[in-house]
C-alpha cells in the first residue's frame, strides 16, 4: 500500500508542476477540504480554479520526504517539498510542508483533505 500512495504522490506532483486540471480533477475528491498557504480553506473547485486561471502555477516542486501512515482505506501523507512559482500574484520560493489525507473509493486514491504551510 505504501508504495501506491508513494506513486500517488508522483502523479500529484506531476498534475501540480503542469498545472493540469484534468489530473488534479481525477486526483481529488469532490469533498477535499484544503488549508492553504493563506491559511484560507479551499475546496475542490477553488483548487481547480487557481491552476485554470494561473493563479497558481509552479516552476518547481522538488520533494524532499515522503512519511506515510495507512490506516486501512485511508492514508496520511507528510511531505516536505522544495517550491517554487506563483500563488494569486506573489511569486514564492522555500520549503514547505504538506498535510494531506487520502482516501480509497474501489481502486482509485483520492485526496479528501489535505494543508501546506511554509517551513521556516
Amino acid at each position: 500500500m505504501n508504495s501506491e500512495i508513494r506513486s500517488m504522490e508522483q502523479h500529484l506532483r506531476a498534475a501540480m508542476l503542469a498545472s493540469n486540471v484534468a489530473e488534479l480533477d481525477a486526483l481529488i475528491d469532490d469533498r477535499l477540504v484544503f488549508v492553504g498557504p493563506d491559511s484560507k480553506v479551499y475546496r475542490k473547485e477553488d483548487d481547480l480554479a487557481l491552476h485554470r486561471s494561473g493563479q497558481q502555477t509552479l516552476s518547481r516542486l522538488d520533494l524532499k520526504e515522503v512519511q506515510i501512515e495507512m490506516h486501512g482505506a485511508t492514508a496520511v501523507t507528510v511531505v516536505l517539498a522544495d517550491l517554487a512559482g506563483v500563488f494569486k500574484g506573489q511569486a514564492f520560493e522555500g520549503s514547505f510542508r504538506y498535510l494531506r489525507t487520502w482516501q480509497r473509493f474501489g481502486e482509485a486514491w483520492r485526496i479528501v483533505a489535505g494543508s501546506v504551510c511554509a517551513v521556516v
